[in-house]
């Protein structure tokens, strides 16, 4: 069966003098199968406005304008549109807005587009955009939901626990923010052109209230972020890259009273742990 897509895609293309862009980290699916089910797992439905970044020819964008009341598509490259209205033209709940997403303002572009509908992102994302598409998506805080295709070790990544190898500072970020889960995964053979990796499908909850409290957001992720910058040391020698100011015995106190073993690692603290430290640290720095 993929075979038989891979054909009709590469001739759609063909007609159309597409060239797949590295740049742009196109890779494009062939797999009916797959679409359908990242859709089913967005949980799109009537009363949703989706969002989808990189619609690529139309796959994923088919199974969402089925679901949900309206789709909006945001393409960066200019080539694809004129296919998009080839491939989309049996839906009039899609639009393409031609724009680079990272520079969209995204509540302007929900309030515009998606008014008075429950807005959800849907997509299969750029390898080499997902961070600062997914960081730029739960800054917005603007949606109830992120379903994403994205590299299967980004994905673990964001599940990761405290003490693993795949835990770090954005696995904090956004598990603070939302409750991330792997739905499944795809390889590399569902897509046109398959690329290295095997991807996965991530799910997150937007939370409507973070699972701590802290009280300065930015000064708690400057804490988490110093935590991880010097990994393979301690705790007190990462942290000293930002609050070196308080010196290294001080530090040690602050860690200490915050429950942890001085010589603990950034990787082995949980959203509460950081908390915690992240008020001691606030507190010493007057």
């Amino acid at each position: 069966m993929k075979d038989n897509e891979r054909q009709a895609i590469e001739a759609l293309l063909a007609r159309h003098g597409f060239r797949f862009s590295k740049s742009k980290g196109q890779n494009f699916l062939i797999d009916r199968a797959v679409p359908r089910a990242i859709a089913e797992a967005s949980g799109a439905d009537g009363r949703c406005g989706v969002l989808e970044i990189g619609p690529g020819i139309g796959a994923l964008s088919h199974e969402l304008c089925r679901r949900a009341a309206k789709v909006v598509a945001v393409e960066l490259d200019t080539a694809l549109p004129p296919i998009l209205a080839e491939t989309m033209s049996g839906f009039d709940n899609f639009e393409v807005v031609s724009a680079d997403v990272l520079k969209l303002d995204l509540s302007a572009l929900v309030r515009e587009k998606l008014g008075g509908l429950t807005p959800v992102v849907c997509a299969n994302l750029p390898y080499n955009i997902t961070t600062p598409v997914l960081t730029k998506l739960v800054e917005a805080k603007r949606f109830e939901r992120l379903t994403v295709l994205i590299q299967r070790e980004v994905a673990q990544r964001l599940c990761a626990k405290p003490g693993t190898a795949a835990y770090g500072a954005f696995s904090v970020f956004m598990q603070y923010y939302t409750a991330p889960e792997l739905c499944f995964e795809v390889g590399p053979e569902s897509f046109i052109p398959q690329p290295k990796v095997t991807s996965a499908v991530l799910r997150a909850e937007l939370r409507k209230t973070p699972p701590v409290k802290v009280a300065d957001e930015t000064f708690f992720f400057r804490v988490v972020y110093a935590a991880f910058a010097l990994r393979r040391k301690t705790l007190v020698n990462s942290l000293m890259t930002a609050f070196g100011a308080l010196g290294k015995d001080r530090l040690t106190d602050i860690v200490v009273s915050c429950g942890l073993d001085a010589s603990v690692r950034g990787e082995r603290l949980g959203l509460e742990e950081f908390a915690r430290l992240a008020a001691a640290l606030r507190e010493a720095e007057g």
